[in-house]
């Protein structure tokens, strides 16, 4: 035993205090070069097993009879003599060094130099001050273990340079939010990330030299439009040029990594610059964009700050298809678009890591913090239906927002980007006016994201320059900040000195780099080459087949019997040792008789014939919704779910998904509670998406208020201001069955209101033959549009709408239904009764018990386009007819009546008198009260068949 060994194997330490002696040693084993030499030396040697029978000697020692000698060297030591009392300083110095780095880990980033203005002072961080601790001066230079930093491949490290290290990398230009993550993988990777080379990126020369040329001609763009334009909106990137750099970087680093598709979704600022300088539009075009010239084509068009646009571009790589989602005021809306048009072309790509199509949001840092619609789409990242393999966000932070001068105005956190922690995403803030550092920290983020599938933001603190828009005055509310704004000498000639001085540039090389650039804009010349011009990709979708279609009620969407019949089967059937709940059991085999023909089909099993006949044909289903999957009334059951949760898919079997062999994809999610951001993400996956049947079905139409900025800004209007095409699908609950405000109206009013230039479909079925055929004819009819449908509660097991097997084979949509009962006699009619929806069939329930045979009942199914020509059909049946009544659930302020009545007044004949019959008009959409709403439904069906004051048409 060596002299060392021997100390050891005698001091204090092998008195009482053996469970330090024992933590060392698990430190030891886990970690040699984490202990002192002279215990990694001893314990070396207890480890060590000698050689025998001519082998080499290994360190294959338990360690268990190891630490059990060090329990009995205790015991014999008992009643040795005193001996010193230890002296720990040592160790307890290096638990204080290693929570002095933990502190600047997750406290630095407040400490960091992120704003260019510099208006603030550093905060008091106590913590990150090595006096917090009690280390003094002297302690600076001593020697600590640094084996859990990736400063140094040393194991040791003084103080002073590791608080150098410290603050060069958590407190310089980046400022890094990561110790919030769960995953100590992913905390670790970051830590290696910045701390192996300070948060300092190594650019070459050329690399340089390229960001001060994406430096100038970001500036050069803004400076150009500002003195050609003056006064117009054009919404200035001027102090945030770095984000084109920052943009320039993601897409070539994301070629380089293997991504062939990038969808970008972003607001006003900045949006004009990424247009020309990032996705390589012709100068020429935006020019002419703000001299007047607009689209040709477009009913509406839409202001030039809002327009999407698509290029190919050619990276560092390879070729990148590069797409910027059209995107209206409403900011933040865009999110969930953009990430649903993303999940669709990895679902077309089969990329189910979402290695290939990239998604990156663009912010603003007041409407990041302060908008609902960021959170939603932010919970939906780590979902099945609708992760896309991780978001790159990017914030163009300002530091003001809109207009607000203050922090506390704009939202009640400490950063614009604290909503990301509740998905526990890093965040790197970055100065922006160090280029460097935010190349640095968009590689980073692009990284993080490849190696973990998740999301991560980058934070450029940066300023604006002018106002809101090129109008406004913002020293009139920030005067302090806009005097510094004013000295400010702008970051491209900051970074131009810079590299001027590293004798990187000539002097005054960086002006000439200003005139040439000014000389493209004056030119008109695309500032980025190359641009793909006829590039293709494999998976690009063409939409040339929908466009320039014109709108036609009919389609021929009947299936043979015996396909019906065949489909039918297979859709009742379960694998064996499959057990459902009795429920469905039933449920199954009365679909099965259905299939037979022997009963008449429910609207479950109209439904699932549509799905079932169409994935068949080839074409891929994709609904969603709260509870698509049972569905909210539990009439649909497409995934049955096994009572003894034996492994069959995870105790689940999808019958639509077992059609046929060589069917299309069936996909049914029961999405987050969420009716912006699932819409909205719908929306997206149906407009990258035309040849899949994407459905979202609300809850209880009520709810979809929720989102009525996407029908408002993308559903209804997408296609008039900005030729975007889309088969969305909406399956909203309406009925008024007594079950109060928020239960019974999917405010078909409002949807009625949008409607122009043929933009939407909104269509209230009442059979299952008419959600059979209306569902195949959203795909076979060769354009593509919205569809609205508004499907009942009451009437999915009402008999009276089930249809027979035949009506799906021989049958078609019916925009507008006739009298079915064929003893009205026409030529007695001398009333008829328009309506939409369930009353239908309280109508023909009350005239049977009146014995009303003078009254004609008439459904108008599809409201909008309505069907004139089938309605002046149907009114030509009846010569005596004298009065049309228009009957409806809702309210008369709600519902079709004030949309409807000019329809009807337009196929009715002179003398004839319209009239209406309904609940009065009301500020609710139903009332609460059962009671109340038996009386009114009552009240509706007398004023249907009673005296009613109407208005007389006179032509």
């Amino acid at each position: 035993m060596s002299s060392q060994t021997e100390s050891l194997s005698s001091s204090y330490l092998f008195g009482g205090n053996a469970p330090y002696v024992e933590e060392l040693y698990e430190t030891y084993l886990d970690n040699p070069g984490a202990v002192p030499d002279n215990w990694r030396t001893y314990f070396d040697q207890l480890q060590h097993q000698p050689a025998t029978d001519g082998q080499e000697a290994t360190r294959d020692r338990a360690h268990a009879p190891i630490v059990q000698s060090f329990a009995e060297r205790a015991r014999a030591n008992a009643f040795a003599v005193r001996v010193q009392e230890p002296d720990l300083s040592v160790a307890s110095k290096q638990i204080v060094v290693q929570t002095l780095i933990s502190a600047y880990r997750s406290l630095g980033a407040r400490w960091a130099e992120l704003d260019p203005l510099k208006r603030h002072e550093r905060p008091q961080l106590p913590e990150l001050d090595p006096a917090f601790y009690g280390l003094t001066e002297s302690d600076l230079d001593q020697v600590y273990a640094a084996t859990d930093t990736y400063f140094t491949t040393a194991d040791r490290m003084t103080l002073r340079d590791i608080l150098k290290a410290l603050r060069d990398t958590y407190c310089g230009s980046v400022g890094a939010e990561f110790m919030h993550i769960s995953d100590p993988k992913a905390k670790h990777w970051i830590q290696q990330r910045l701390e192996s080379v300070h948060s300092h990126p190594d650019l070459t020369v050329d690399q340089k030299r390229h960001v001060l040329q994406q430096l100038t001609e970001a500036e050069g763009l803004e400076r150009f439009l500002h003195t050609k334009y003056v006064g117009q909106k054009r919404f200035s990137l001027e102090g945030g040029e770095s984000f084109i750099v920052a943009m320039d970087e993601l897409v070539n680093h994301a070629g380089e990594s293997g991504v062939q598709e990038i969808i970008v979704g972003m607001a006003h600022r900045g949006r004009l610059n990424m247009l020309v300088n990032i996705m390589g539009k012709m100068p020429g075009d935006l020019f002419a964009e703000f001299e007047g010239k607009h689209a040709e084509g477009l009913t509406d068009g839409d202001v030039k700050y809002h327009n999407g646009f698509s290029s190919d571009l050619s990276t560092r790589g390879g070729p990148v298809h590069l797409s910027l989602a059209f995107n209206p005021s409403h900011l933040e809306i865009v999110n969930p678009v953009v990430e649903g048009s993303v999940r669709a072309r990895q679902d077309r790509r089969g990329d189910v890591k979402g290695e290939q199509v990239l998604p990156v949001l663009v912010h603003g840092d007041a409407a990041f913090a302060g908008q609902g619609v960021v959170m939603e789409t932010l919970n939906l990242a780590q979902t099945r239906g609708y992760g896309t393999g991780g978001t790159v966000h990017l914030v163009i932070n300002n530091q003001i927002g809109f207009t607000t001068s203050d922090p506390r105005d704009s939202r009640s956190t400490l950063y614009c980007t604290d909503v990301v922690k509740m998905i526990e995403a890093p965040v790197f803030h970055v100065n922006g006016d160090d280029p460097e550092a935010v190349v640095f920290v968009t590689r980073l983020a692009l990284d993080y994201r490849r190696e973990f599938n998740h999301d991560v933001v980058v934070d450029i603190v940066c300023f604006r320059k002018l106002g809101h828009n090129e109008q406004d005055t913002p020293a009139l509310t920030q005067p302090l900040m806009y005097k510094r704004i004013g000295q400010h000498p702008g970051t491209r000639q900051l970074y131009a000195e810079k590299l001027e001085s590293q004798g990187i540039l000539p002097a005054g090389s960086g002006d000439e780099l200003v005139a040439a650039y000014r000389q493209l804009m004056e030119d008109g010349q695309r500032t980025i080459e190359p641009v793909l011009t006829n590039y293709k990709g494999k998976y690009a979708t063409d939409w040339t087949q929908f466009l320039n279609a014109k709108w036609t009620d009919h389609a021929d969407t009947g299936v043979p019997l015996a396909e019906l019949k065949r489909i039918g089967e297979k859709l009742t059937q379960v694998p064996e040792g499959f057990t459902v709940h009795p429920l469905v059991a039933r449920l199954l085999n009365s679909r099965a008789e259905m299939a037979r023909g022997e009963v008449n089909l429910d609207w479950g099993m109209g439904e699932h014939l549509a799905f079932a006949t169409l994935v068949a044909a080839g074409y891929p289903i994709r609904i969603t919704g709260q509870d698509s999957g049972r569905g909210t009334f539990t009439h649909r059951h497409a995934v049955l779910h096994d009572q003894k949760r034996e492994r069959w898919n995870d105790g689940i079997y999808i019958p639509l998904q077992n059609v046929s062999e060589d069917q299309a994809s069936f996909t049914v999610i029961d999405s987050v509670l969420s009716e912006e951001a699932v819409l909205g993400f719908e929306y997206g996956y149906a407009s990258a998406e035309p040849n899949t049947l994407t459905i979202w079905e609300a809850q209880f139409g009520d709810f979809v208020n929720g989102a009525q900025v996407v029908i408002d800004q993308f559903i209804v209007s997408g296609e008039a201001k900005w030729g975007r095409q889309c088969g969305l699908t909406m399956m909203l609950p309406h009925g008024y069955e007594g079950q109060g405000p928020e239960h019974s109206s999917a405010r078909i009013e409002r949807f009625l209101q949008l409607c122009a230039d043929n933009n939407i479909q909104a269509v209230q079925p009442t059979t299952s033959a008419q959600i059979f055929h209306l569902l195949r004819r959203q795909m076979i009819r060769q354009f593509r549009k919205p569809l609205v449908i508004f499907t009942p509660k009451s009437l999915l097991r009402n008999k009276d709408a089930g249809s027979p097997l035949e009506e799906l084979a021989n049958g078609h949509f019916r925009p507008v239904i006739g009298e079915v009962d064929t003893t009205i006699q026409p030529e007695k009619v001398k009333r008829l009764l328009a309506c939409s929806g369930k009353v239908y069939y309280d109508l023909v329930h009350a005239r049977r018990e009146r014995n009303a045979e003078d009254v004609a009942i008439v459904r108008v199914e599809q409201l909008y386009p309505f069907a004139h020509k089938d309605f002046a059909a149907e009114l030509a049946k009846y010569p005596n007819l004298a009065e049309v009544v228009w009957v409806q659930d809702e309210p008369q302020n709600q519902g079709p009546w004030f949309y409807i009545q000019h329809h009807l007044y337009e196929n009715m004949s002179a003398g004839q008198k319209l009239s209406y019959a309904g609940r009065p008009a009301s500020a609710s959409p139903a009332v609460g009260y059962l009671a109340k709403h038996v009386e009114q439904q009552k009240a509706l069906i007398e004023q249907a068949f009673g005296k009613l004051k109407g208005f007389v048409l006179s032509k």
